[in-house]
């Protein structure tokens, strides 16, 4: 399958998941720690697909991002490390450890460890890395309100 549409395919499969978490939401078919995982799985799937417009609409206005020791907000991310976010997931497979999800209310955090494999460029990519995504529902809809994103080397 060539890149675009395999770009395309993530990005529907994205959308699809965020609507029918919205949907699943209001007939109490999907509870609150699934949608929550399927929240952070279709982003993660929109920035494997290069989709900036999906992956910054699962981002609340007030998002606070934790990345490379810098702290961005939707603003800085979308004009700063969007864009290398999603050539890099496009060009490293990423194998991502069961997630773990909790939930207090209109609030979740969900958290996960991950290895990343492969080559950026002339660069060869070996890491472990950790992710702790916070959302909040916002009428009925999770919202990611923050990111912290740490890897290391992996010997």
């Amino acid at each position: 399958m060539e890149t675009t549409d395999r770009r395309t395919v993530t990005a529907l499969c994205a959308v699809l998941i965020v609507t029918l978490v919205g949907g699943a939401s209001a007939s109490g078919q999907q509870d609150p720690e699934e949608q929550v995982a399927a929240v952070v799985e279709a982003f993660h799937s929109a920035l494997a697909a290069g989709d900036s417009v999906t992956a910054l609409s699962m981002l609340a206005d007030d998002v606070t991002i934790l990345e490379s020791g810098g702290v961005e907000n939707k603003e800085h991310y979308r004009s700063g490390h969007l864009a290398g976010d999603m050539r890099f997931a496009q060009a490293v497979p990423r194998e991502r450890g069961d997630m773990e999800v909790s939930v207090r209310g209109d609030v979740a955090w969900a958290h996960s460890t991950s290895i990343t494999q492969g080559r950026m460029g002339d660069r060869e990519i070996n890491s472990q890395g950790a992710e702790l995504v916070v959302l909040a529902r916002e009428g009925g809809i999770w919202k990611i309100k923050a990111v912290h994103w740490s890897s290391r080397r992996r010997r």
